[in-house]
């Protein structure tokens, strides 16, 4: 049976990785040129019962706890006078820790023999082939026929038009990213607000959301309702009257200001089956970052559908079916938080809706 995974992200890439544990070879197809054609983003928290699970699935969890950031669960709300509202310390014992998304990229890419993703591969259509086989086609103009066709490609993929006519959609929400350096030495006051693990700054209906990197750097999104159409705003009249050292974040930024609008597909997306093709990660799923699931979510779907294609040889529509009576509910409960907690933290009153969201976790013994 041939499998094409489209997508050399965290999904993809787990998919293949315990795939290939078991023997079951897969072939990843991406559009970058190499593996470090683009950046891969900042620091990920992986949960224990899904990005965690996955990776004891490929067989790579004691390589993972080799690079975590020590530290890195540290947490702190302030307003937007910097009150710091709570704060969580990290003492090396929870349960979420944090990690960079490249270097937890490279360590999946590792685990892959050298010929497994075929970089450069920019997939510019698909259509059925019959039998439940679908062919693909490539910007160079080949093409593939597979058993099995796994959207691992994101938000925008080119594989989910094959099962769902669905697209993602404005959430109202637009991030501004950017980064400061050597931060205890270049930015001291940044430094010192952020602290030494994750950020939440909160008011007025916008945010500074910031974490601190294993190599000492900052990295910072403003955020702020917007129109879909509407011009990035300048940040600091946007911050006009917030304290000094979150304004300082924006004020001495190294380097480019990269503009994020944030897209979801809707809550409760799913798909009737259609023979010898799924999706996974943001290609099924993709939300707002605000329940912290999407690459855990991506992971865990990886390996329950590596597990599905093996527990059932031979029967494609089986695995499948499997994999997707999982997905469609843990995905659609996930979805839900994300964007209810987008509401609470940008109300007009934040961060008290994020304050009292804790608490609640609290009372219920939820983990966060």
């Amino acid at each position: 049976m041939s499998i094409a995974i489209i997508g050399a992200g965290l999904g993809g890439l787990t998919l293949a990785c315990v795939l290939r544990r078991h023997g079951r070879p897969a072939t990843v197809y991406e559009l970058d040129a190499s593996p470090t054609a683009r950046a891969q983003g900042g620091m990920l928290d992986l949960h224990t019962e899904s990005g965690q699970a996955a990776l004891r699935a490929a067989g790579l969890y004691e390589q993972f706890r080799a690079i975590v950031h020590p530290g890195g669960e540290a947490m702190r709300i302030l307003d937007r006078d910097a009150n710091v509202r709570r704060e969580e310390t990290d003492g090396g014992t929870g349960d979420r820790p944090e990690v960079n998304r490249r270097e937890l990229r490279n360590l999946l890419l590792d685990a892959l023999p050298g010929d497994a993703v075929r970089w450069g591969a920019k997939v510019t259509g698909a259509r059925p082939a019959g039998g439940g086989r679908h062919e693909v086609t490539f910007a160079d103009g080949s093409t593939i026929v597979t058993d099995v066709l796994v959207g691992a490609d994101g938000a925008w993929s080119r594989i989910r038009p094959l099962v769902s006519g669905a697209v993602p959609a404005y959430t109202g929400l637009s991030y501004v990213e950017f980064s400061l350096f050597d931060a205890d030495a270049r930015h001291p006051e940044a430094a010192a607000v952020l602290g030494g693990g994750l950020m939440f700054a909160l008011g007025d209906g916008k945010g500074l959301l910031g974490h601190r990197d294993p190599d000492g750097s900052l990295h910072v999104y403003a955020a702020f309702r917007a129109r879909a159409d509407a011009e990035p705003p300048d940040l600091l009249d946007l911050f006009a009257g917030w304290h000094p050292s979150l304004r300082a974040m924006i004020a001495e930024a190294d380097g480019a200001f990269t503009v994020r609008p944030i897209h979801a597909l809707p809550v409760g997306h799913r798909w009737h089956r259609i023979p010898g093709v799924t999706l996974l990660g943001d290609a099924a799923h993709v939300m707002s970052p605000f329940a912290g699931e999407g690459a855990n979510l991506a992971m865990l779907d990886g390996a329950e559908l590596a597990a599905a294609l093996i527990g059932h040889p031979g029967d494609v529509e089986a695995a499948l079916t499997a994999y997707e009576e999982l997905l469609f509910p843990r995905a659609e409960a996930a979805a839900a938080e994300s964007a209810a907690n987008l509401a609470v933290c940008f109300r007009e009153d934040a961060p008290d809706g994020l304050l009292d969201l804790f608490e609640s976790y609290e009372e219920l013994g939820v983990r966060t």
